[in-house]
């Protein structure tokens, strides 16, 4: 086979991309190791920036998004036991962001390629990468006991943190910055309408909390835990307890209670590599950063990498130009970093450290409280969550 991408990874980094270079008339093909109700049924994220809004748009997808998707123009911030909303939308000029469920957004996309009758080879094991750092790339895989080969202009590597792009890159030519944290969060996923129509983010000395949703039926709620508590450790009267215990007592009176569809533990990590390319193999996604969930920037970051690398190639095949393909990473790195500081930022405001002591809590509850009652304090944290603009600083 050959193709001008050859796209690593059929997650929504990937799928995004694919379509997205379908629309300008470049030729993809997309390599998923899993199935595709596999990777429908992974549960992520569910906040989306304009950025990311505006490429789904973009790639002709967005329709469903915008008749299901729930616009936030706030959210509430929970300490010593009230809450303070942020308003976004007023303090960042009108700028919102929407609740609509990563596996949904991930749906629209796959089934846009299937209607398109694009090419996506799930179930493809064993890939490799070869000659990336040559002007003829080259991808192997295995399916149904049978070894294969597409040759390619070029290889975006989609696939994740555990993905084979980012480890076959050479270890003199890449740095990984990592930070572990000693926490995880505990999520769950039910049948029952919201606590609240927006997003409460609680700091309380047992631990953090997060009350969202996916929809005005279903909700998504998060409790911090050890890294070594197991899901098996937390029936769903534990959790939905746990959770009472640290909600404001109207968010408790609120709070309706079923039985759980999805129960995951989801550890913390802030990781970056760089750089971003290999010659003609480029990272996009988790497979060059991971943010803490906290300021949900996981998948809004991956779509901006998506960006920058379709505008890159899409320079290359019309104008001739290597120009973007060349600064792919740096502009990448520059708003990754921004990002990553952010979510390090955020999570360390929020969480419980429980080496930190008594005094820690107090410094939270202090910087808190001068944010929510300080407008350029809050202007701050409106302006990273909703996502700065793509031509922040430049």
């Amino acid at each position: 086979m050959r193709v001008q991408v050859a796209i690593v990874g059929g997650g929504p980094a990937g799928h995004l991309l694919g379509q997205l270079l379908h629309k300008v008339g470049i030729d993809a093909v997309i390599l998923e190791r899993q199935t595709g109700d596999y990777v429908l049924g992974r549960i992520r994220a569910g906040i989306l920036e304009q950025v990311c809004i505006d490429l789904m748009d973009e790639a002709g997808v967005g329709e469903r998004m915008h008749k299901e998707g729930l616009i936030h123009g706030g959210f509430d911030m929970l300490f010593k036991g009230e809450r303070h909303r942020i308003d976004m939308n007023k303090l960042t000029g009108g700028k919102n962001v929407m609740v609509y469920g990563q596996t949904e957004l991930t749906r629209d996309l796959m089934d846009a390629r299937k209607a398109a009758s694009l090419t996506t080879i799930y179930e493809a094991g064993n890939v490799t990468v070869h000659d990336f750092d040559t002007a003829k790339p080259r991808v192997r895989y295995e399916k149904d006991g049978q070894t294969h080969e597409i040759e390619c202009d070029f290889i975006a590597g989609c696939d994740g943190f555990h993905g084979v792009c980012r480890a076959s890159a050479p270890r003199n030519a890449i740095r990984e910055y990592e930070k572990i944290y000693p926490f995880g969060w505990l999520g769950v996923l039910s049948e029952t309408p919201p606590v609240h129509e927006e997003l409460i983010y609680a700091n309380s000395p047992r631990g953090f909390a997060l009350s969202s949703q996916r929809s005005h039926t279903r909700s998504r709620y998060y409790l911090q835990v050890p890294l070594t508590d197991k899901v098996e450790d937390w029936s769903d009267e534990a959790f939905w307890q746990e959770l009472r215990l640290r909600l404001d007592p109207e968010a408790r009176a609120k709070l309706v209670t079923g039985p759980s569809i999805e129960k995951s533990i989801a550890p913390l990590r802030s990781f970056v590599t760089e750089p971003m390319r290999f010659g003609r193999m480029f990272l996009a996604g988790d497979a060059a950063h991971i943010v803490p969930p906290t300021g949900a920037k996981g998948l809004n970051l991956a779509a901006t990498d998506v960006k920058y690398l379709c505008s890159a190639l899409i320079e290359f095949y019309r104008d001739k130009s290597e120009a973007g393909i060349d600064h792919y990473s740096q502009r990448c790195l520059r708003r990754i970093w921004r990002a990553e500081r952010f979510s390090w930022w955020f999570t360390g405001l929020m969480h419980r450290f429980p080496e930190n002591g008594e005094i820690g809590q107090k410094f939270q509850e202090a910087e808190l409280d001068y944010l929510i009652h300080s407008e350029a304090g809050a202007r701050s944290v409106a302006e990273n969550y909703v996502g700065l603009p793509l031509n922040f600083g430049e």
